[in-house]
């Protein structure tokens, strides 16, 4: 069966098998995080992204491939509680936004800012700060076969990451989203978000406006 990006906590992981990079996303913890591996189809080296929870389910998406290294989203706990383990167990660095490293469980290896690249194996992923759910929340892009973007959660099916009603929070990161993503990205741009089904740019488009106008 093709990729859908529809996964359960519990349930195998859903591969995208793609020219240069291979993805496999799988649903962890109570609160259905996504955890998604990045591993290049050259060289075999691999990128976690968010460690959420689950070591042992981790480990197996990891299975045989190079883990080099885990990037956290941002720095809410339900997204790395799994990452001492992980780096523990692999020795991967870990890579974080500076605003949101001191959230996170273990000391942070590289802090990254806008418009910093992250590679993995031979492929590259371009590093987006998406101001407002929390204060260090990246995205990451690859364009390769196609344009895809992990976007944590800053950006879902149906609007943008919660910012606990507060008006400046949400008017800083819906401009993040609409200006370093929606301005910048094509359509068919396949958005992979840290909780439930992802979507692409195109079917989220037409409601910018509405989430604007509804505040949230």
């Amino acid at each position: 069966m093709s990729y859908t990006g529809d996964v359960e906590v519990g349930s195998p992981a859903d591969v995208r098998e793609l020219s240069g990079l291979t993805i496999s996303k799988v649903a962890v913890s109570e609160m259905a995080n996504n955890a998604y591996l990045l591993r290049c189809t050259a060289t075999g080296q691999a990128l976690l992204v968010d460690a959420a929870a689950e070591p042992g389910t981790l480990h197996r998406l990891v299975g045989g491939a190079d883990l080099r290294t885990v990037v956290t989203t941002h720095g809410h706990w339900d997204h790395h509680r799994a990452l001492p383990d992980v780096v523990a167990a692999t020795g991967a660095r870990t890579v974080a936004h500076a605003a949101d490293a001191g959230d996170l469980p273990v000391p942070v290896d590289r802090t990254v800012a806008h418009g910093d690249t992250v590679e993995v194996g031979e492929q590259v992923l371009e590093v987006v700060h998406l101001r407002g759910h929390t204060p260090g929340s990246i995205a990451l892009v690859w364009r390769g076969d196609g344009t895809h973007v992990f976007t944590g959660d800053s950006l879902f099916p149906g609007g943008v990451g919660n910012t606990q009603q507060d008006p400046e929070r949400f008017a800083s990161l819906v401009d993040d989203v609409e200006q370093r993503l929606f301005a910048v990205l094509p359509d068919d741009t396949w958005v992979y978000p840290g909780h439930g089904r992802d979507t692409t740019l195109g079917a989220e488009r037409p409601s910018l406006p509405e989430w604007r106008a509804r505040g949230w």
